[in-house]
């Protein structure tokens, strides 16, 4: 793909992200949780539904990692300084996949232990939507990381809504984690954005501004039924991607010394996009 960063320039993205994931940070879905005392019956069917609902998609895992692989390819078929970024960005991808496995795991862990689901009836079910092809229809590099930002972002506002209504100790723990991986995910893919912006200036901004335009969260057209769940578990916490907007256009406006007009045009543009939502 043309446009990319160098590896050297996107190395230390990659290496602040990981010194931040530090060991005694790291938590798992085996041991980190008190299971035995999870306990449906203290949720609303409200928010028994946006458990479901974020167990399905974060449980995509395999399909969005696979989009990393298909769009930054670690092979022959790249040139070797294509390789070199794209295997910096490795670094990052499967760590986050990792996390972001965990996540799944913890959810899916969470809705058997509070007996809001059994487990071969949930696999079942999650294999069903798991299985459909993930991808983004993005030709610029920069598009993925301004995608993730959005999507990051208001998975983690959407957790930290979530656990504000919640009355249920393990479960505000389990959400209380993954609000703030969702966070570190967010701020790597910010100072990625941040990083294009300074070293391609106005030749990104056109790319990013299509992101916004045609943004839908994950599995919006894919999963049948998604936008009627959404407005459901909605109706417990808010769930609206574009609470992520503010964020990025605080990152637009950070990102270079430097404004111009196009920048200071794709700002309002974000802008007038969370204004209408």
């Amino acid at each position: 793909m043309n446009g990319l960063l160098t590896a050297a320039q996107l190395a230390p993205a990659v290496d602040t992200y990981l010194a931040a994931a530090t060991p005694e940070r790291r938590w798992d879905a085996e041991s980190s949780f008190a299971w035995a005392a999870a306990d449906a019956d203290r949720l609303t069917e409200g928010q028994r539904s946006a458990v479901e609902f974020v167990t399905v998609i974060e449980d995509h895992l395999p399909g969005y990692f696979d989009v990393y692989q298909r769009h930054f390819p670690v092979d022959d078929t790249v040139e070797p300084e294509v390789f070199a970024h794209n295997r910096e960005l490795y670094h990052f991808t499967v760590r986050w996949a990792s996390e972001e496995d965990t996540h799944a795991r913890a959810l899916a862990r969470y809705q058997v232990a509070a007996g809001i689901s059994e487990q071969d009836a949930l696999r079942t079910s999650l294999a069903a939507v798991g299985a459909q092809r993930f991808d983004l229809p993005y030709e610029h590099p920069v598009q993925f990381f301004a995608y993730a930002l959005v999507q990051e972002k208001a998975t983690q506002i959407y957790y930290r809504q979530l656990r504000s209504v919640i009355d249920e100790p393990v479960l505000t723990d389990v959400l209380t984690r993954l609000s703030r991986d969702e966070a570190r995910h967010f701020t790597f893919m910010a100072d990625v954005v941040t990083r294009y912006l300074q070293h391609h200036g106005d030749a990104v901004v056109e790319p990013i501004r299509d992101v916004i335009a045609t943004f839908r969260m994950p599995l919006a057209d894919t999963m049948r039924g998604y936008w009627r769940w959404a407005l459901k578990i909605a109706d417990t916490a808010r769930y609206d991607h574009t609470d992520a907007y503010d964020s990025l256009i605080k990152v637009l406006d950070r990102a270079t010394m430097a404004r111009t007009d196009k920048l200071d045009e794709l700002m309002a543009f974000v802008a007038a996009a969370r204004t209408m939502a």
